[in-house]
């Protein structure tokens, strides 16, 4: 496959396209305009690209003519971030092309990706595009939160190489999008669709998330495995999340029963938060904790229970995601458990003395 240049993107895709544009002329003013111009040539390209066929343009609109700039930073990061990437990997060119290239903006990159990853036998890419388009293409919310989650993920995780990459291939920002298209089908009503698309993301990347729970923007779920997030869950903006961490019920209860999460706030990997409390703004949870109770803003808690162990200074700690504290505040905390310990041995030694001599005097005085 020929190398990617400004002229000439990817051999094959442009080949495609350009024989659809002859073919495009050929047809009467009174047909219909077709996608593909006949079954055999759809059964082709399924057969060269399974997957990616879907992503070849219509012969009206070639993205790599178009201009350079959009008028969307993000989108057109992404684009640069593609052609350098095609350049680099010529076995990759068409994929990024069908994937990035083929479309005109990236609410339509997103949702053929998300298609594509999550389409089975029965639920297909060409299904789940339209589910996806539809309500992205018409959501101004999820559109911004879109955005600005892939900045979280370019910004807050070292190894996300690019905004290209996070769009690609990184599943916590997929299955973060893949639930924000499922909430507001939930809140339309459309609530077997959303539980079905619940159930994909479950089963193709381990992250479980109600459709019902609310999610801020500029989220960074850095992995997303076993992320487990329940009905009546809120988390703010700015929030980061690792792997594992769980935002559930403490039992059987009905109604409000989950954690709210404020702003700005670092939840470290495996920890599992239980019931209707609340953390708060810019606070930080350890990894491995079990919180039962309310956590005050900006503090640092830690241990099973979790409990107040210090208070950050960073408004958003989950900007800075640096879930260590500082050596003098480890050595502080150090110095007050030895003290806390010797002071009950000390006390503990006391009591075993005054109990030998209460058993001496006894035995002495019959």
């Amino acid at each position: 496959m020929a190398c990617v240049s400004d002229e000439s993107w990817v051999a094959l895709p442009k080949m495609l396209s350009e024989r659809l544009a002859l073919r495009e002329e050929d047809r009467h003013d009174d047909e219909q305009p077709s996608f593909f111009v006949s079954e055999s040539t759809a059964y082709r390209l399924e057969k060269v690209f399974p997957v990616y066929a879907l992503g070849i343009p219509k012969p009206d609109s070639d993205p790599v003519n178009r201009a350079s700039v959009s008028g969307d930073p993000i989108w057109d990061a992404v684009r640069e971030e593609a052609k350098l990437e095609a350049e680099k990997e010529p076995i990759l060119s068409s994929f990024l092309y069908a994937s990035i290239l083929a479309h005109d903006c990236l609410e339509q990159a997103l949702g053929f990706v998300l298609a594509n990853r999550l389409q089975n036998p029965t639920l297909l890419a060409t299904q789940l595009m339209d589910i996806f388009n539809d309500v992205i293409m018409h959501d101004r919310d999820i559109q911004r939160s879109v955005r600005l989650d892939v900045q979280a993920f370019k910004d807050r995780d070292p190894a996300c190489l690019s905004y290209c990459s996070a769009l690609l291939y990184l599943k916590g920002y997929h299955s973060l999008q893949v639930h924000r298209v499922a909430h507001s089908l939930w809140s339309q009503g459309r609530k077997v669709l959303a539980l079905a698309l619940q159930s994909r993301i479950s089963e193709v990347f381990g992250v479980d998330i109600h459709p019902a729970a609310k999610i801020g923007e500029g989220i960074l779920l850095d992995h997303g495995t076993g992320v487990v997030i329940g009905e009546t869950a809120v988390v703010g903006n700015r929030v980061s999340l690792m792997h594992g961490v769980t935002l559930g019920g403490t039992g059987k209860e009905i109604g409000d029963r989950h954690p709210k999460v404020g702003d700005g706030a670092l939840i470290g990997a495996s920890a599992t938060i239980l019931g209707n409390i609340k953390i708060g703004q810019g606070a930080m949870i350890a990894a491995g904790s079990l919180v039962l109770k309310d956590v005050p803003p900006r503090s640092m808690v830690a241990g099973i229970p979790a409990k107040v162990i210090g208070y950050v200074d960073e408004q958003d700690p989950s900007l800075t995601m640096k879930h260590d504290a500082s050596k003098e505040f480890f050595e502080h905390v150090a110095v007050q458990c030895r003290d806390t310990r010797s002071a009950a041995e000390q006390h503990q030694g006391g009591i075993s003395i005054f109990w030998i001599d209460l058993q001496f005097s006894i035995s002495q005085n019959g």
